[in-house]
């Protein structure tokens, strides 16, 4: 058994709710492993956790459900998801909860090693946003030859959402910010700006595929991303959003994330080649901001907050003031 400190929630509301805390971490049982923390991973999925509720029994709450380390400790008998595993070994877990934590015991199967050419910061940012570009691509039935809309194409999804499409052959266009303008080129794609009502936006798209757009995917789920996505498309059902759920009911394209059960299984499957694409070399993650882990507050208000492309992550052994 060994202590950790951790990030809980006391409370429903802000950053100003989170505490950290000592807790004993036992030794851990079959299936399961111990990770020395060195980065957790952080999502808009951390603070949604926390920023409302009205039963106040499961506080305090715990945050993170993806970081990277090192095996502490290995359960009997036990291999990862990846193969057999030691002590000492680099690693990474997804889909996990109270991540935001220096150590935690998490089952084997949700382990992976880690991709050689990411650093820890970026390896407790890969899987969450890289399953959710996948099951986006998937979802709408994306193939070589596509020319595709991505809204957001600058967020953390919509990056991966970039790499994953080249990958596969496909054309896109993404909408950005005009500052992000450059990180969308890097990635082969074509930066469109957002702004000026959805029949302005689909004029812009228009004029740069030069060609029927066959799927759009929206990580954005303003009125302008879906408005413009359902005047280019000619089969609405390849329109997939993260966000707006009331339209994708009423209006008859997809929906993915909690409200889908479909999502958590998909994205259980797609680990494992997105840690190869990434041990590949053909996968990576932006790093916008790292923050030293005694910082989680001024993090999590960052991250609730605009910030440059890319992912923040709590890390173990950054300066004071942050690092990026």
């Amino acid at each position: 058994m060994t202590t950790a400190r951790q990030w809980v929630a006391t409370d429903f509301g802000g950053p100003e709710v989170l505490r950290l805390r000592e807790v004993e971490v036992p030794s851990p049982g079959p299936g399961e492993v111990t990770i020395a923390v060195r980065a957790a991973g952080m999502n808009p999925a951390d603070y949604k956790h926390f920023a409302a509720g009205r039963d106040r029994r499961p506080l305090p709450l715990t945050l993170g459900y993806e970081v990277a380390g090192l095996l502490a400790a290995v359960g009997p008998g036990t291999s990862i998801a990846t193969g057999p595993a030691a002590v000492g070994d680099a690693v990474i877990a997804f889909q996990i909860l109270g991540g935001y934590a220096s150590a935690l015991n998490v089952p084997a199967s949700d382990v992976f090693a880690k991709p050689a050419p990411l650093d820890f910061a970026q390896a407790a940012n890969l899987l969450l946003a890289g399953t959710t570009a996948a099951e986006l691509l998937a979802t709408a039935e994306v193939s070589a030859g596509d020319a595709v809309l991505v809204h957001g194409a600058a967020g953390a999804v919509g990056l991966s959402v970039l790499q994953q499409a080249r990958l596969l052959g496909v054309r896109v266009i993404g909408t950005a910010d005009p500052g992000s303008f450059a990180i969308v080129r890097a990635l082969g794609a074509i930066p469109v700006g957002y702004g000026d009502g959805p029949d302005e936006l689909a004029a812009r798209v228009r004029a740069a595929a030069g060609d029927d757009i066959a799927a759009a995917l929206d990580t954005v789920g303003s009125d302008e991303a879906v408005d413009a996505s359902l005047a280019l498309l000619k089969d609405r059902r390849r329109l997939v959003t993260l966000t707006a759920f009331g339209r994708a009911e009423a209006e008859g394209f997809t929906a993915i994330g909690a409200r889908n059960p479909a999502s958590g299984p998909f994205r259980d499957r797609a680990r494992a080649g997105l840690v190869e694409m990434a041990a590949a070399g053909d996968l990576t993650v932006r790093i916008a901001r790292e923050f030293p882990f005694e910082d989680a507050p001024e993090a999590v208000a960052t991250l609730a907050g605009p910030h440059p492309s890319g992912k923040l992550a709590l890390v173990l052994d950054a300066p004071p003031g942050g690092r990026g």
